[in-house]
């Protein structure tokens, strides 16, 4: 069993398309206020910043070097979807768990040798690479189980083959929280009863892991506690419906209370929608009052979007203020109507106008710390009520694809590059400029064969003709 897992796929993708910020702490997320990462480079990770994290926190352990950027979803899809391709010559039956992982269970390798099945792997990323310029890290083992833990010990950039001989040694000695299944619930339920290693889950009885855990949920963690994973590789349906909820210790009373609350739930779902890969049309609000009765609202937007601002400020809308119906026990967010057919606004939200004053770029090559500190305040900035935003994706006659660093007071700052031109030059110019056009994101992967290749396969072409994706 194969688990590929790429590495800091989102942030990656950045560096990938927009060369300047290689080797440079990325941050990818909401810039508002209660804005949460949804990806972070390892040059950010050095720091402690990581996904889910919020991203005030994020920003304030990077320190001025933080570069942050808005998602873009529909360059995520286009660059996963060609790394999966990529895989699926090798390996042609995948269970693609999200954007960028995936489980493989290749007929080459059934009893294999480890040096084989090193071989084999080492293979399929030098492919990713080479096709694509992402890297991927591969764990294998004769589970599921065994072949995501080895890839996450592979990272970055790495392979790891556990041996059937080893597998009980290497589960003994992780923490509890690594078992598949384990959440914070049932981790803290386990550390309560003295239970902090997966080899000390093992050695009790299945009467026992099934009266602490439950009596379905139980015995099957109590197996992959031992080592035995059964379950077979399988290509996944795709979800209707992706969503969050939470329930409170305390209900809820006031409107400006589920305000506060709904933000980090939705925000919460909007990962888990960047994770899928396709765009959402219709939100859904479920609210639970305290006498257990459930309330659901939804609309229904005109396009479907990734955008976090548009989804969130909707859910926002819908909710209904506890003095008129009553207190609210839980609170829960969906997206559904998913489709790969997106369609982003070009205008930003509007918190992220206000959220910081002006600075701007330099028109010179990054080559200098000088140059690239410029670029980084630019990064940091807001704008003044202009049509940019940073992280927009732009074009112009002369100098060609690039994408917002700053804007604000009447100017914005480009850093014209992409994927394959190399670390560009950033340019200033009046913010009501003609030759300054709202590009394709797309075209900063610079794949124009592969992208040509997409839309003779699927007519729609549904994540190539997205324009300023959020």
């Amino acid at each position: 069993m194969l688990h590929l897992d790429m590495d800091a796929f989102f942030a990656s993708v950045e560096q990938l398309t927009r060369p300047t910020l290689r080797g440079r702490p990325v941050l990818v997320g909401g810039l508002g206020g209660r804005g949460v990462v949804a990806g972070a480079s390892y040059e950010a990770r050095v720091f402690g910043a990581h996904s889910a994290m919020p991203m005030h926190q994020a920003r304030r352990l990077v320190g001025v070097s933080a570069v942050v950027l808005p998602p873009r979803g529909v360059v995520y899809g286009v660059a996963s979807r060609r790394v999966f391709e990529t895989v699926r010559h090798l390996v042609p039956v995948l269970e693609q768990l999200s954007f960028d992982e995936a489980f493989g269970e290749p007929a080459q390798l059934a009893g294999a040798s480890a040096t084989d099945a090193e071989e084999f792997c080492a293979e399929l990323r030098r492919r990713v690479r080479e096709e694509t310029g992402l890297i991927a890290s591969v764990g294998a083992g004769s589970g599921k189980q065994i072949a995501k833990i080895a890839s996450g010990l592979a990272k970055p950039d790495g392979i790891r083959v556990v041996d059937r001989a080893e597998e009980r040694t290497l589960l003994a000695g992780l923490p509890v929280r690594r078992l598949w299944g384990i959440g914070p619930v049932a981790e803290d339920k386990l550390h309560r009863l003295g239970i902090e290693t997966i080899g000390q889950l093992a050695a009790l009885s299945d009467a026992e892991v099934a009266n602490i855990l439950g009596a379905t949920v139980g015995p099957a963690l109590h197996r992959l506690a031992r080592g035995i994973d059964d379950r077979p590789v399988a290509e996944r349906a795709e979800a209707k419906q992706i969503s969050a909820e939470s329930t409170f210790a305390a209900d809820l009373t006031t409107l400006d209370q589920l305000r506060d609350a709904i933000e980090p739930i939705a925000e919460h779902a909007h990962r888990r929608l960047l994770k899928d890969g396709r765009g959402a049309r219709t939100v859904t609000v479920k609210l639970k009052k305290s006498d257990m009765s459930t309330l659901t609202r939804s609309a229904t937007l005109p396009y479907a979007t990734v955008e976090a601002g548009a989804l969130v400020a909707l859910a926002r809308r819908l909710l209904l203020d506890p003095v008129q119906i009553g207190p609210i026990r839980l609170l829960g967010v969906g997206f559904s109507g998913l489709t790969d057919v997106r369609q982003e606004s070009l205008f930003p939200d509007l918190e992220l106008a206000q959220e910081s004053a002006l600075q701007t770029g330099l028109e010179t090559a990054p080559e200098s710390h000088q140059d690239f500190e410029a670029m980084r305040a630019a990064l940091l900035t807001g704008q003044d009520g202009a049509s940019w935003r940073v992280g927009d994706d732009v074009v112009h006659p002369e100098f060609g694809h690039g994408w917002v660093q700053g804007a604000g007071h009447g100017v914005v700052t480009v850093r014209f590059e992409t994927r394959s031109s190399g670390p560009g030059q950033a340019r200033t110019f009046p913010v009501v400029t003609p030759d300054l056009a709202a590009a394709n994101p797309v075209d900063s992967l610079d794949w124009a064969d592969y992208v040509g290749e997409l839309r003779e396969r699927d007519a729609s072409a549904p994540a190539i003709e997205d324009v300023g994706d959020g």
